[in-house]
């Protein structure tokens, strides 16, 4: 599965979580804010220096924490937590680095 293919799969299906989870939230329109960050992150090429099972890490934390009350604490405590645990990433520095280029490209 490609990059791109991963963000929308994981982007749609944490929209649909975070809608079922919380009444407040209209599904067609996480679903529309999830796809347009999708391909933000797509077109920045934020997560192309990533190996595919670092990536595939990143999409679906970053799928999470987009959904999360704040996101943007979300995303920084993320990135943080990779330098505490580093288990299971091929390369955590790049992983921490990503997290935080992805903050910025979505602006938060």
């Amino acid at each position: 599965m490609s990059t791109d293919e991963l963000l929308h799969a994981e982007f749609e299906a944490a929209a649909s979580a975070v809608a079922a989870a919380r009444p407040e939230v209209d599904l067609a329109t996480a679903r529309e804010l999830m796809r347009e960050a999708a391909t933000m992150l797509d077109n920045s090429l934020a997560l192309d220096s990533l190996s595919d099972a670092d990536a595939a890490v990143v999409v679906r934390h970053l799928a999470a924490d987009l959904t999360a009350v704040d996101p943007s604490a979300a995303v920084l405590a993320r990135s943080l937590a990779v330098a505490e645990d580093p288990s299971g990433l091929d390369e955590p520095d790049v992983v921490a680095e990503t997290y935080l280029v992805c903050a910025a490209v979505l602006g938060l």
